[in-house]
């Protein structure tokens, strides 16, 4: 009996140690993660150009890095506002701590005016900050993973010609686990070449990728992870301070989703908000017009992405499943979509 209770009593230290090793594996391991590459962008008109269209209107980089005047439809960007960063916990509800979008223009002091390029081009894609530290995939690398070479050079050039904005802000910090798993989801993305504007279905995946929008419009389980056979079936609720909103079927199921959308419906729910971008946005009337779809960036979006973006969502299955996106005010007040 005591033998066996020895026995016993070491495997269970044993199982301790291991526990122990193991979690403190968890806690030192780096991310996968390359070096960055030793790159200076060429600041041409025609790349920051094509840097500020992805930034604002096929990313939508001012979601999360830019002030905003929540108190519009929309939430407008404010005037001098762009890439200053904002805490994102502050708003969105159940974050797992304090969770920080960084000020991204040039100041050194409260920016990125200390990175080179190559740390600009890695953080994007690979999803590492300059110390090689896992950013949150809030920020949505996992698609930016997709992004070619030469869109993200164009992203850094306009992020270089950004004016420098001090805006100190504290420090994305995970509660523990979290932290420990999301070391799991950066991974470097290698040359990315362009893709193939020829055609249209290719192009359109291209873009849906980078503007995200499989991770809003697909619904999430108690992990938060994508439930197989929903994507792009709407249903992710999002709660904030704000208001609560709930994304929609963007499948082609003919009852629930687009299916029953012409090219021209679909590029018009977009083009109904340019109004809003060139004359200025109304005051929002409260929760039932809350929206987090970049309705404002993505109305600046050229016909042919749009047709694009259209003609691969229109080639995915189709998925029952009847969305009601204001939750409470849908059959009351008339609500931004």
């Amino acid at each position: 009996m005591r033998k066996l209770l020895r026995v016993l009593v070491a495997l269970l230290l044993a199982a301790v140690v291991l526990a122990g090793a193991g979690v403190t594996y968890l806690y030192v391991r780096k991310p996968a993660q390359s070096p960055p590459a030793a790159i200076k962008v060429a600041m041409t008109p025609e790349r920051i150009a094509r840097g500020a269209y992805i930034f604002t209107s096929i990313a939508d980089c001012d979601g999360c890095h830019s002030q905003r005047d929540f108190s519009l439809v929309g939430a407008p960007v404010v005037a001098s506002g762009r890439g200053r960063g904002m805490v994102l916990s502050d708003w969105n509800i159940g974050l797992p701590g304090v969770v920080v979008a960084p000020n991204l223009t040039p100041d050194i002091e409260t920016g990125i005016g200390g990175w080179t390029d190559g740390e600009k081009i890695r953080a994007i894609r690979d999803g590492v900050d300059r110390e090689g530290t896992a950013l949150f995939p809030m920020m949505p690398y996992q698609g930016f993973r997709n992004m070619s070479d030469e869109d993200v050079e164009s992203v850094v050039a306009f992020l270089d010609s950004l004016p420098p904005a001090k805006n100190p802000l504290p420090k994305t910090k995970l509660d523990l686990v979290p932290a420990l798993m999301i070391k799991s989801v950066p991974r470097p993305a290698g040359r990315v070449p362009q893709p193939d504007r020829g055609s249209r279905k290719q192009y359109g995946q291209y873009l849906v990728a980078l503007g995200g929008c499989q991770d809003c419009h697909t619904p999430s389980d108690a992990h938060g992870q994508p439930v197989p056979g929903r994507e792009f079936a709407g249903g992710q609720r999002f709660e904030t301070t704000l208001g609560t909103v709930v994304s929609a079927n963007i499948t082609p199921d003919l009852e629930t989703g687009i299916g029953k959308w012409s090219e021209q419906f679909f590029e018009k729910k977009f083009y109904d908000y340019k109004s809003y971008v060139d004359n200025g946005c109304p005051k929002s009337p409260g929760p039932e017009a809350f929206t987090l779809m970049p309705w404002l960036g993505f109305s600046q979006k050229t016909p042919d992405d749009l047709g694009a973006i259209y003609t691969y969502l229109r080639s995915l299955p189709p998925v029952p499943s009847a969305v009601e996106t204001h939750p409470g005010y849908s059959r009351k007040t008339p609500a931004v979509p």
